[in-house]
């Protein structure tokens, strides 16, 4: 009698604890990549901090750059396109849940943010050569309606 109610109480009660369990696990492993390219981003913006001559802070083009300073301006373009892939691959789903949501937004609004600047939409062409190509079409939407 006693084994029968704890196959009939207990089985489902140790599935549902061990889906609620795998639930948390995918949520954490979420939220920790969220954190991972958070950091990126935050490691991104020293950088630009180290160019102040850049001007990347502002929303317009940087006026006459020197070759050096193009050469920085792109190869800082090419790590920016290169994280924000990154964010695309790892957290943009078609269908997601509302926690998914609002972490991916903030990484929209950054995306739409660079956007608004003239010399990064103008160099999009030759950085997104081949990029992921759901991505490409993704960021030049953003681009196209900044």
């Amino acid at each position: 009698m006693l084994s029968y109610i704890v196959t009939v109480v207990g089985l489902p009660l140790a599935i549902l604890v061990f889906l609620y369990e795998q639930r948390k696990e995918r949520d954490n492993e979420d939220e920790e990549v969220f954190q991972l390219l958070s950091d990126n981003y935050q490691d991104f913006l020293k950088v630009t901090l180290a160019n102040p001559d850049l001007r990347l802070f502002s929303a317009e083009k940087t006026p006459e750059l020197s070759e050096e300073q193009e050469e920085r301006m792109f190869i800082i373009f090419s790590m920016l396109i290169s994280l924000f892939e990154r964010a695309y691959l790892l957290l943009y789903e078609d269908n997601m849940t509302p926690k998914k949501l609002r972490r991916w937004r903030s990484w929209e609004d950054y995306m739409r943010e660079w956007c608004q600047r003239e010399d990064f939409r103008a160099a999009l062409d030759i950085q997104l050569h081949g990029e992921d190509p759901d991505f490409v079409t993704y960021l030049q939407t953003l681009a196209a309606n900044p």
